[in-house]
């Protein structure tokens, strides 16, 4: 059965329950207005960042700073939102300053709520996200206008000098790295060379190509003494062709001119012969000697090799950090510097009262109405016709025997009632006794 149908019957609800209403009311607009009061302003200042590119394209001067801009600043926000940053923030402001209950570790983590950094992506080329930042936004909801403006403006601060010293920090390792690359291989080369031309003195190869020498010389050498033996025997079938029948002084000159020519390719043929022992005793351990000098030459090829990509890197470093020196690289600029905020984010005092008075409201008719729903009465002819489908004859309406009405008609009556059952319980003990 329900109670509220027209109109009429929820002003007959609000008559009856007025009191009931009112005073919740009372009690909403009290609390609001305590709630309203304890309600703290909270002031917004924003800075805005803006990431220029490179003045010198990077397919012209690459920069040796790897990653995108978007994983620095997220590496960059770490580092600010520290807690040993903060608290240089909170000290040097002197924030939470009204607040002395609160300890470090809640000073820290209201003014890391309370500050924002977010990024812009730049708009794409192509189909592929590069992860480049145009724009960077830094936000601080504080409790006064000027801490806002005042932290807002030492986070973008912190945040350009950080990204600043990022990337000089990077170049000058890389350079740094490989310059010590450098220096190192060029060592190495240097003591590796020192080893090759001591190798070459010990074996007697200090000249380039000398053992392919060698064998060309003991070529040489053969073909020499094959000639001489062909000289010889041409000179011994010589002397066998003089003519004995001639003057015997003629016949000893010759002899003796033979015997001369002989001992002359015989001596020569000796020496040649000596030469072409020792080159061919020098060259038994020639595989070795060629093994250790191909090693040689295979190791300063190769650290010539390395040598000769580190040299290009460290070009390409230097250029890096000539960019960064001079400031022609990825810079952060101050797009909006933070201002100090004219009015609050936050509602005002008089506002919020207000609605908690509206609520209020709101709420106490809701209660009244509930209060209707647990105790469902008919209260009128209308609502009996309603309810049942039955039309009464006539209403009579309750009166008060006594004449007593009002609430202290009610009151004495509930009094007279607490007597009356109390000499009742009396009369039945003393019977039982």
């Amino acid at each position: 059965m329900g109670p509220i149908y027209t109109l009429a019957d929820f002003l007959d609800m609000l008559r009856r329950r007025a009191g009931l209403i009112l005073f919740v009311f009372l009690l909403g607009c009290v609390a609001s207005v305590f709630f309203a009061l304890s309600q703290q302003h909270v002031y917004s200042s924003s800075e805005v960042i803006q990431i220029e590119q490179p003045i010198v394209k990077d397919d012209l001067a690459p920069s040796t700073v790897d990653g995108s801009s978007a994983r620095r600043l997220q590496l960059i926000e770490q580092q600010v939102m520290a807690r040993n940053s903060l608290l240089e923030i909170i000290d040097k402001f002197g924030l939470y300053e009204n607040m002395p209950g609160l300890m470090q570790i809640e000073k820290v983590g209201r003014l890391r709520g309370a500050i924002s950094i977010t990024g812009m992506a730049a708009v794409r080329e192509g189909f592929a996200d590069d992860g480049a930042i145009s724009v960077i936004t830094i936000t601080a909801n504080m409790d006064s206008p000027e801490n806002a403006q005042a932290v807002a403006h030492e986070i973008a601060d912190r945040t350009r000098l950080l990204a600043a010293e990022q990337r000089e920090v990077s170049t000058r390792e890389t350079l740094d790295f490989f310059e010590q690359q450098e220096d190192k291989l060029i060592v190495e080369l240097a003591a590796l060379e020192a080893e090759l031309t001591a190798f070459r003195k010990a074996n007697d190869l200090s000249i380039e190509g000398s053992l392919e020498f060698r064998r060309d010389e003991i070529g040489n050498l053969n073909a020499s003494l094959l000639e001489l033996d062909r000289e010889i025997i041409s000179t011994q079938l010589a002397r066998t062709r003089i003519d004995r029948t001639a003057r015997a002084e003629t016949v000893a000159r010759q002899e003796r001119e033979i015997e001369a020519q002989l001992s002359s390719l015989t001596t020569q043929r000796r020496l040649l012969d000596q030469r072409r022992t020792a080159l061919s005793k020098s060259l038994e351990t020639s595989p070795e000697v060629e093994l250790e000098l191909a090693q040689y030459t295979r190791r300063i090829a190769q650290i010539q090799g390395q040598l000769d990509v580190v040299s290009t890197r460290r070009s390409e470093a230097e250029v890096g950090f000539s960019l960064e020196a001079g400031a022609r690289s990825e810079r952060m600029i101050t797009l909006e510097e933070a201002q100090v905020p004219e009015a609050a984010i936050t509602r005002s005092r008089k506002t919020l009262a207000m609605v908690g008075a509206v609520a209020s409201v709101m709420v106490a008719v809701g209660i009244a109405f509930l209060l209707e729903l647990l105790n469902p009465v008919v209260r009128s002819a209308r609502q009996m016709e309603r309810e049942t489908g039955l039309r009464p004859v006539v209403s009579i309406p309750m009166v008060d025997k006594d004449g007593r009405g009002g609430l202290k008609g009610r009151w004495q009556s509930r009094r007279e009632a607490g007597q009356r059952g109390r000499a009742a319980r009396q009369a039945r003990k003393l019977r039982q006794g």
